[in-house]
């Protein structure tokens, strides 16, 4: 069915358009991708007009009453966007997470170059295991998958519905258990062979003693941490086949405290 044309001087419009828009700048400042820092404030304003305008007749055929602009909606709507954006940055930063413990474990965390993605310091592995997610992401179509999630949330939270902010607020908080969560399973294998391979030369040590094992470990380590890596990295991306799942969740979630049932 084909949605109306969305009409300016309609009474609520430009209030939906506002608050909309609000919603979209939410995801566009916490969305991986979109948020980047590389990416031109000029494109992501663009961006945030130019999706605010083509998708705002969605939210319009949604609307269960006349929104009002006030500074609780706007607020309430950033915070959907906020939300949005959110359910993939902890995925990704799970990812980054994985590669800073991989980095521990296997004796590279001194290795700190500049994350071209967040301007920030970071280890050479947090790194390649962020821009690896990223990459898998964006194969599989994340970027759509977000603005479809966009889309539908106007169903599920019509544009200018009062929310439970505080209780949104919590929810996202709590949510950032996820990112160690995820981080620990993603590097659990590395962690485990690295820490079996340590223990063999601690053993290696006590049976030969004549044995410099203190120059052997360093190397070894890294050899064994990287080599488990490499066998790693498919098993990381066949998770991220199903990253929607996951990502669904989140939403789910943060969408329900804020609609405020089940907030408290």
């Amino acid at each position: 069915m084909a949605l109306p044309a969305f009409d300016l001087f309609a009474p609520g419009a430009p209030a939906t358009l506002a608050l909309f828009g609000s919603r979209v700048s939410g995801l566009v400042l916490v969305a991986p991708v979109f948020s980047a820092r590389p990416v031109p404030m000029k494109v992501k304003s663009s961006l945030v007009i130019l999706l605010s305008i083509l998708m705002v007749p969605v939210a319009q055929s949604h609307l269960q009453q006349v929104p009002d602009l006030t500074p609780a909606a706007i607020v309430g709507e950033t915070l959907v966007g906020f939300g949005l954006g959110l359910g993939a940055a902890l995925l990704m930063g799970a990812a980054e997470s994985a590669g800073e413990l991989l980095s521990i474990q296997i004796g590279l965390s001194g290795s700190a170059i500049l994350d071209p993605l967040t301007q920030q310091q970071t280890t050479a592995l947090g790194q390649l295991v962020h821009l690896f997610a990223i990459c898998l992401v964006l194969s599989l179509d994340g970027h759509l998958v977000m603005l479809d999630a966009l889309g539908t949330s106007v169903q599920r939270l019509p544009v200018g519905t009062p929310l439970d902010h505080a209780a949104g607020m919590r929810s996202f908080v709590s949510m950032g258990s996820t990112v160690f969560a995820l981080g620990l399973q993603f590097a659990a294998p590395v962690v485990a062979v690295v820490m079996i391979a340590n223990v063999a030369l601690a053993v290696l040590s006590r049976a030969a003693p004549q044995l410099q094992i203190l120059q052997l470990a360093f190397p070894i380590q890294i050899l064994v941490g990287l080599g488990t890596l490499v066998v790693t990295l498919p098993f990381i991306a066949t998770w991220f086949l199903g990253w929607e799942a996951s990502y669904d969740a989140i939403l789910t979630r943060a969408m329900t405290a804020l609609s405020g049932v089940g907030g408290r």
